[in-house]
């Protein structure tokens, strides 16, 4: 089949498909153009209740942490001070998809472990950490030096003593937010 034969079979492929889509939307066009007041009502009724029900999910899920990675943040900022000897580095994977992508980031919190310029471990969301956001900020010091990104020396370098362990979300104020 020479050239000039399957340009002339993708054009009319090409003209057949726009043709298609344009008799689709002048349908949909001319569907609305008959619409009535009690048919834009109706329109109008059902989304609003579709925005209603987005606007109630959302809410809950702002109330269970989603959109907030302060649980983490935390830690890490906690650990970041103990181990001058490893640098901690937060980038937002929404601002920046290339270096997301390059670091294979999909779940949120990911942490991708790098010795030597090169990723050794990723620590995904709180599996690791119990399944949950109430993790101690030891626990996820014991992970890192799991990975040896970490000086650790066995117990925890921030509560030598034997005082018990508290979540980030635990305060000896009880009168403290998560928010402060």
């Amino acid at each position: 089949m020479d050239r000039s034969m399957v340009q002339e079979i993708v054009e009319k492929q090409v003209l057949t498909v726009a043709k298609a889509v344009e008799e689709k939307l002048d349908d949909e066009l001319h569907a609305l153009e008959r619409l009535d007041l009690d048919d834009l009502e109706v329109l109008r009724e059902r989304r609003l209740k579709q925005m209603k029900k987005v606007a109630e999910k959302r809410s809950r899920w702002i109330s269970l942490g989603h959109a907030s990675l302060q649980v983490m943040d935390k830690h890490l900022s906690i650990l970041a001070k103990q181990h001058i000897e490893t640098r901690f580095v937060k980038i937002h994977a929404e601002k920046s998809p290339y270096l997301a992508e390059k670091l294979r980031i999909v779940v949120l919190p990911t942490l991708a472990l790098v010795k030597h310029a090169k990723v050794e471990d990723y620590v995904v969301g709180f599996d690791e950490l119990g399944h949950t956001d109430e993790f101690s900020t030891e626990e996820l010091e014991e992970r890192l030096a799991k990975a040896e990104v970490i000086i650790f020396e066995g117990e925890s370098s921030k509560l030598k003593s034997k005082a018990p362990s508290k979540s980030v979300r635990q305060s000896a104020n009880p009168d403290s937010s998560d928010s402060e």
